[in-house]
């Protein structure tokens, strides 16, 4: 169950929610990508260094264990890398319910922002070329008589956008 889920209080009802592009993961998949191909050839060159043939030729038992050790930790930070990425993207929670604006952010520190609709000032979005071309860009929440809190990176930030402004101008049910 997400923070939006588990943080909805009663008769409050989620209409809108997205988190960071996969663009943030591009990152974490390069490195990963470049951890892995060396991990790769340095086992490689230890298998060739253990037949005698190669750069490697002629090398010391210890320096092949040596070799197989640094090419299996290239491969773990690999793995790291690209989860660790994973694991931040999920960690961003942005969404519009019928009453607030509720984001978070933080993997191990956590920093949110439940603010009221009526107390919306303005939501402005900032997109590159790149982010209209893949839908993706940053936006900025101001409450009334607050400072602007951004936040980078973020799918589908028209949408969110265009929630929240659907969300104010809706008209209020009779209570």
């Amino acid at each position: 169950m997400s923070y939006v889920e588990k943080n909805l209080v009663p008769g409050e009802t989620l209409l809108y929610q997205t988190r960071h592009h996969w663009m943030v993961l591009l990152g974490p998949l390069l490195l990963s990508i470049l951890f892995a191909a060396l991990g790769v050839a340095v086992l490689a060159e230890s298998l060739v260094a253990k037949d005698g043939k190669g750069m490697a030729a002629g090398a010391s038992e210890a320096t092949v264990h040596v070799m197989e050790l640094g090419g299996v930790l290239l491969l773990v930070a690999a793995i790291g890398t690209l989860t660790y990425g994973v694991a931040k993207r999920n960690a961003t929670e942005m969404a519009v319910t019928n009453k607030r604006v509720l984001i978070k952010t933080g993997m191990g520190g956590r920093r949110t922002l439940d603010l009221m609709l009526s107390r919306v000032e303005s939501i402005a979005v900032e997109e590159t070329f790149w982010g209209r071309l893949l839908n993706y860009g940053s936006v900025i929440v101001r409450g009334t008589g607050g400072t602007p809190e951004s936040f980078l990176m973020i799918a589908h930030p028209q949408e969110f956008r265009r929630s929240v402004q659907e969300q104010i101008g809706a008209p209020k049910p009779a209570q």
